[in-house]
This record gives structure tokens, sequence and C-alpha cells, in this order.
């Protein structure tokens, strides 16, 4: 599924907001008793836009919103049933080409959302990492690896990924070395490994094994890319792209994107 939501017609404020609960509601009803998606994979695009847009002083502040906003589109999840989402907070890309003051304002974001609303006393989702984390300040990876220990046992049974300085390409380079690397252990040849290889072996060692699958992936800002996400693992998800930017992602597109992955009949590739 290839989607991209319908521009919005702007209207006063309180209009607007009555409308959207309208809406938003509706389709809640509407989504009752449909097949929902077990997995959602989020890219959230378009922070530094909407800084700019809303005339912010910093467009870095964008990440600090956006940041927020995130917790609140878990929310969203959680009130469907949805146990496994991955969101990509940033790319090995990112890390690389953007200016390191933006990249450290970053990191300070992330590790205050660790603290502030995943690795807290009463913790609702069980945070689980992908990415390399050896390309991320100390600070942040101790931060990181902090969650996770913090959320191991968390009793809600939900399942939250976190993309950072990851890239789905070098994920499957990982995956392909640790391939090999638990092969020699074996004693075996390399070519009896090639004879017997199938997708599972593969798929066993990537940074998300033992999650399923995305079912649907939904990107905000408009772009209609998967900017090398979960290139694996999305091999047959639907695919959602919606116009607004991060920040402005509301609770009524979040249920557009779910009603379409709803409407569909997927095909896995048949």
């Amino acid at each position: 599924m290839r989607t991209t939501a319908p521009s919005r017609p702007s209207l006063p404020a309180p209009l607007r907001t009555s409308v959207h609960a309208l809406l938003a509601g509706r389709l809640r009803r509407r989504l009752a008793g449909a097949e929902l998606p077990r997995h959602i994979g989020l890219i959230m695009d378009g922070n530094r836009r909407w800084a700019r847009e809303r005339g912010l002083p910093d467009a870095r502040l964008g990440h600090r919103y956006g940041a927020r906003h995130a917790s609140t589109v878990l929310g969203w999840c959680e009130s469907l049933g949805v146990r496994h989402v991955t969101v990509f907070v940033c790319s090995a890309e990112n890390l690389e080409r953007r200016g390191s003051e933006e990249v450290a304002f970053l990191m300070q974001v992330i590790e205050e959302v660790l603290a502030r609303d995943l690795a807290g006393p009463h913790p609702r989702w069980r945070v689980h990492l992908a990415g390399d984390p050896a390309g991320l300040p100390d600070s942040t990876a101790r931060a990181l690896a902090g969650a996770v220990a913090a959320t191991a046992d968390c009793p809600t049974g939900a399942h939250l990924t976190l993309a950072v300085g990851y890239g789905g390409r070098q994920e499957l380079v990982d995956a392909v070395r640790g391939l090999l690397h638990a092969h020699a252990d074996t004693g075996r040849s390399v070519r009896a490994l090639a004879e017997e290889l199938t997708a599972g072996h593969i798929a066993r060692h990537l940074h998300t094994a033992g999650s399923p699958d995305p079912d649907l992936v939904i990107r905000t800002s408009g772009e209609q890319r998967m900017s090398n996400f979960l290139l694996w693992q999305s091999a047959y998800a639907e695919l959602y792209f919606c116009e607004a930017h991060w920040p402005a992602f509301r609770e009524l597109d979040f249920l557009r994107a779910v009603g379409a992955y709803a409407a569909r009949k997927r095909r896995y590739g048949a």
C-alpha cells in the first residue's frame, strides 16, 4: 500500500478541534473489530521543518517537540492494542552528516525522553534497541542500555524498539557477519552454510530478532521513501505517507493510517 494523506483545509482553531474530535471518534468506531496491525513502524520526519514553519528561534527545538509527541503517539498505539512499535529516532547518516551541535542536542533530547517517559518506576513499554551504540556518545549509550535494563520486566506485554544510529543495510551486514561467526564456531565449511542458508537464519541475527515484522510503516512530512529503515523486516509491510510534519501528526492522521491498513487485503508478495 502506498498512501499519501490528503492535504487539510484551513479552519479556525476551535472548529478544527471539534471536527478533529468528531472524525477521530468516527474512525475509532469503524476500527472496532477490524484486523489491526500487530507491529507499527514510525518514521518521525519533519521536526526541523515544523519548527521553521512555526517561527521557532532554533530549528533544533523541533526535535524536542517531536520527542514529546512520540509519547502521545505511543498512547494512541496502546489504545488500539498495538503491542509492538519501532520508532526511527535517528539514522547512522544523521549522526555522520549533521552538525556536531545538532547531534549533541538530539542526543540530549533522547536522554531526557528515556528518563522522563520510558524508564520510570512504572514502565508501559519494554524497550529494545536497534542500531550501533558504538557510534553514540557514552552518556546516550548508557541511558539507552539503562532503559533496556529498567524495562526488562515491564508487565504490559508492549514492546518498543528505538532505532538510534540505525541503518538497514548495516543491520544486514551485521546479521550476515553474526551468522558467519556462529557458523565458524561449528567447524563446518562456508559451503555447507551456503547450501542450507534460509531467510530464517539471517532473521535470527538481525537487531530486531524476536520481534514480529512490521505490518504498517507510517512516515510523516510527505516524504515517500524508506530511508534505510527496516529494509529486511518491511518487505511485506503496508506503507502510509502523511503530509503532516511529525510534531503536527494528529490522532486523526494516525487513525486514518490504521484504517487504510485495515481496509487492505494483504498479499505478502503474491
